[in-house]
């Protein structure tokens, strides 16, 4: 095998350079790092060369394994302070003087990433010479401990070895299956505090970020067992905590920069994810007792959400099947949707007046107050904002799934059981008390338009007055709290945009060429909520087109739907606000 002169030469100074080396020595560590440093630019341009470099006929492994062996040992005994080696890198870290720290372990760092740039460029796509790589592993995972410790990271160097030395166990692993299983498994069943995934996941250099979640991705892109683990096992919801928070921090990252890098990185890691049908079991791990729904778990629903949404092909051709991803998402949705609408109009409920909440049940007998009656303070939950955000999330991924499944068929499946579409499977389910996702979905949308008034050309539109309610709400105006709607004393309205609008997009797909479906929404009141929503709300954009849309369906071939239309006939002329008013002399029916 032919290589070049000049790296024949640089690999007779290597030889020589380590025959002699004491890596306590600056000197000796700088000559090397430099030959080091052009051996790499040359094995990065000829697979031929690292072939030759790593081939027994060589005979250099021994050299570099004796390397990485002494650099561990000699940077983490000047950190200890004493003459054994240790693991916790960071354990006084804080109480050492970071000054002597970096004059003194600099030249460490500069020789680890010109040792690490070598090796990483050697084993480039060459299994043999991965293999003999990763006995080293032990060493560079107690380096990449040590450079990730609180104060190392805080220093550049320190930074550019621990971004080196994860490219170089990327690339030992890379195409080679035996071992990345052996290093998933080992790194995802260490002490916490041990776990080099986690610390360079808390990186702040971007390109630290791209080397970590490219190793990771390598590692489980191939492999449901491997994926198995990061939703599984303690440390792999730890390190999808750190993915998650990764991917809220770099969401404005500019397309094409290292964070625009890292975000598609990871993004594509949830994909694996989400594709493996693992994440009912993800979202189950990130749950907080106590918690409806966690920030993680938002960020993950957002994630999803993009995800279904670029995947999606509303025109299956024949014969076609619903996805498995799709398929394993029904139940997790329907059972999220249940527990946030539920949660959701508890809080409604509360911070309406009780008055006001008998009205909105159909079924119940008004109890008009006396002029007098006194009412409780509106009682708010802070929360709601980021339930109703949730459920939002969690509708559109429903509707998504629901559209994708429209002439394909659904293949059985244990939870889903056997279905002809999944606008079945959802209009079918319950929640705990046997009520149905449509009358649940009817409750919400009622109570949540009491609870938000709409906002009209920029204006705010009056809730049209009930017989015993005294005082006018509205979005804006009186100072008085107590005149305000829940809403204005809540929080600003970011964490309800859209959701009246997704909500009865929902309900006009489940009803679709549906006569029980309409049935249903008839016997529930839907009908006249619907109605209701079908104005401008700058709020809930096109909302006024969806609930059109929502009560053709309703309507279509179904008599007794239309006599109920017929009877709600509005006498009078809309004002500019977009309230009825009645003409002097009219009677409602």
């Amino acid at each position: 095998m032919s290589i070049s002169n000049n790296l024949e030469d640089l690999l007779d100074q290597l030889r020589t350079q380590c025959s002699s080396f004491d890596v306590n020595s600056p000197i000796k560590r700088s000559s090397l790092s430099g030959v080091l440093d052009s051996m790499a630019i040359e094995l990065a341009q000829s697979e031929e060369s690292r072939k030759y470099i790593g081939s027994d006929d060589v005979g250099l492994w021994g050299d570099v394994s004796k390397l990485w062996r002494s650099l561990a040992r000699a940077q983490l005994t000047f950190w200890d302070g004493d003459d054994s080696s240790s693991e916790e890198g960071d354990t006084d870290d804080k109480n050492k003087d970071n000054g002597s720290i970096t004059a003194s372990s600099c030249s460490f760092g500069l020789f680890c990433v010109s040792l690490s740039r070598f090796t990483r460029n050697l084993v480039a796509a060459v299994p043999s010479n991965q293999n003999k790589a990763f006995e080293n592993e032990p060493d560079m995972r107690r380096l990449l401990h040590y450079y990730t410790s609180w104060s190392s990271m805080e220093d550049k160097d320190a930074v550019l070895s621990a971004r080196i030395l994860t490219q170089t166990l990327s690339n030992i692993i890379t195409g080679n299956n035996a071992l990345m299983s052996t290093l998933w498994e080992t790194y995802l069943n260490l002490p916490e505090d041990q776990v080099v995934l986690i610390r360079l996941l808390s990186s702040r250099d971007e390109r630290t970020l791209v080397a970590v979640m490219t190793l990771m991705k390598n590692c489980i892109i191939d492999s449901r067992t491997r994926t198995k683990m990061l939703t599984r096992t303690t440390i792999g919801s730890r390190i999808s905590v750190s993915l998650l928070d990764n991917m809220v921090k770099l969401y404005e990252a500019d397309e094409g920069s290292d964070g625009g890098k890292a975000f598609d990185t990871g993004y594509e890691i949830f994909t694996r994810v989400f594709e493996a049908g693992l994440l009912p079991e993800l979202y189950k791990k990130l749950t907080i007792e106590g918690e409806i729904v966690t920030p993680h778990q938002t960020t993950l629903l957002k994630i999803l959400d993009s995800y279904l949404q670029s995947t999606n092909i509303l025109s299956s051709p024949p014969n076609s099947k619903v996805k498995k991803t799709h398929v394993k998402l029904a139940p997790m949705l329907g059972t999220c949707f249940f527990g946030l609408s539920s949660y959701a109009q508890t809080a409604f409920r509360r911070a309406l007046r009780p008055s006001e909440t008998e009205l909105l049940s159909p079924t119940s007998p008004i109890s008009l107050p006396t002029p007098h009656s006194t009412f409780p303070p509106a009682e708010l939950d802070v929360m709601l904002p980021k339930v109703c955000e949730a459920l939002v999330l969690v509708t559109q991924c429903i509707v998504t799934i629901i559209l994708a499944s429209q002439g394909a068929q659904v293949s059985p499946d244990s939870e889903v059981g056997s279905v002809d579409n999944l606008q079945d499977y959802f209009n079918n389910i319950n929640n705990p008390d046997s009520i149905g996702l449509v009358e649940n979905l009817i409750a919400l949308l009622r109570l949540l338009d009491r609870f938000l008034p709409r906002i009209n050309f920029g204006k705010p539109v009056q809730v049209p007055q009930s017989p015993n309610s005294t005082t006018p709400q509205h979005i804006k105006g009186s100072v008085d709290s107590s005149s305000q709607p829940p809403i204005q004393q809540l929080a600003p309205a970011s964490g309800f945009s859209f959701l009246k609008r997704d909500l009865v997009r929902l309900l006009g797909i489940l009803c679709h060429e549906s006569l029980a479906v309409q049935d249903r929404v008839r016997r529930c009141g839907g009908i006249e909520v619907v109605m209701n929503l079908c104005a401008v709300d700058e709020l809930n954009p096109y909302l006024r087109e969806h609930a059109i849309f929502a009560l053709h369906n309703l309507l279509k071939d179904n008599a007794a739907n239309q006599a109920v239309v017929d009877e709600i006939k509005p006498l009078g002329q809309w004002d500019e606000n977009g309230i009825l008013q009645d003409t002097p002399g009219a009677v409602r029916r």
